[in-house]
């Protein structure tokens, strides 16, 4: 890249958002990215600082300090921190700049909380309240019988399922896997395929005018029907938790659930061990249908 992409604040930050997207991360991971930088650039601007290497650690605390009298918690404040000092990793391996005053940044404190685990209750509730909306019971099913993500349902095409399983396609730095489907999933996603409006769109969500359903439109119908459903504090994700936290309480081995929901690492897939243990999930499967 030339050496006029770094020279501002600005121009840089259009040179790291161009080089993520050649990278091919995730167009989430691409927008939080951006949005940050553009966040820090905007304070550093009013600050004075303009230029690329005019940027010390001071000034990098100080917008973190003004973000924390603004509200934002210790995570959010975390992951401000994260985009910080990859754009400066950036910076530093282009020569962009002479010393990285991300470097030294330390993220704050606080507590992780543990996945929600979804208990016999609850996802049958879940279900019984988006049964007769065939499209999302279908998602549904799909989350508590795969554990697939929600990225991964979103980008799931008509011709992926193939006898009985799902072929996930590689993305977000995650491989290529097959996910077997059994007959409750099978079922529910049958039903869905029946009723699919009619369109050229590969999508295997669609909505009804034939667009692919985004992974937004996902998160906002599933809250919907947790609200429905009368379960508090639960998310999207969970629902892929509770598919692994059932299933090593089933005894299905780590190994296998760590290839089935595309953990990277099996320290991942063994952090839900705990879980299972502190939550004292029943040790039955989820049922079928």
């Amino acid at each position: 890249m030339s050496s006029e992409n770094f020279k501002t604040l600005s121009s840089a930050h259009e040179a790291f958002v161009a080089f993520l997207s050649e990278q091919k991360r995730a167009h989430a991971t691409i927008l939080a990215y951006s949005k940050d930088i553009e966040q820090l650039v905007s304070f550093l601007k009013d600050s004075g600082k303009t230029e690329t290497q005019s940027v010390d650690k001071t000034d990098l605390e100080n917008f973190l300090k003004k973000l924390g009298s603004e509200g934002y918690t210790p995570k959010s404040l975390s992951r401000k921190i994260n985009s910080i000092k990859t754009f400066y990793r950036f910076l530093k391996i282009n020569n962009a700049i002479d010393a990285n005053p991300a470097s030294e940044i330390s993220h704050p404190k606080y507590d992780i909380k543990p996945p929600r685990v979804l208990t016999k209750m609850e996802y049958r509730a879940l279900r019984d309240a988006c049964r007769t909306d065939t499209r999302t019971y279908a998602i549904v099913e799909l989350f508590l019988q795969t554990g697939i993500r929600i990225g991964e349902l979103a980008n799931l095409k008509v011709s992926d399922m193939k006898d009985k399983e799902l072929q996930i396609s590689a993305q977000e730095g995650h491989p290529a896997r097959s996910v077997p489907l059994n007959k409750a999933a099978q079922t529910a996603l049958d039903h869905w395929l029946e009723i699919r409006p009619q369109t050229e769109n590969e999508a295997f969500f669609v909505t009804k005018t034939g667009r692919a359903l985004l992974v937004r439109n996902i998160r906002t119908t599933i809250d919907r029907y947790f609200k429905i459903a009368g379960i508090e504090g639960a998310k999207v994700n969970d629902l892929r938790h509770t598919f692994i936290a059932h299933h090593l309480a089933s005894g299905t081995p780590l190994t296998t659930i760590s290839k089935l929901v595309g953990h990277k690492r099996l320290s991942t897939t063994e952090k839900y061990l705990n879980i299972v243990k502190e939550k004292m999930v029943e040790n039955v499967k989820l049922e079928e249908l």
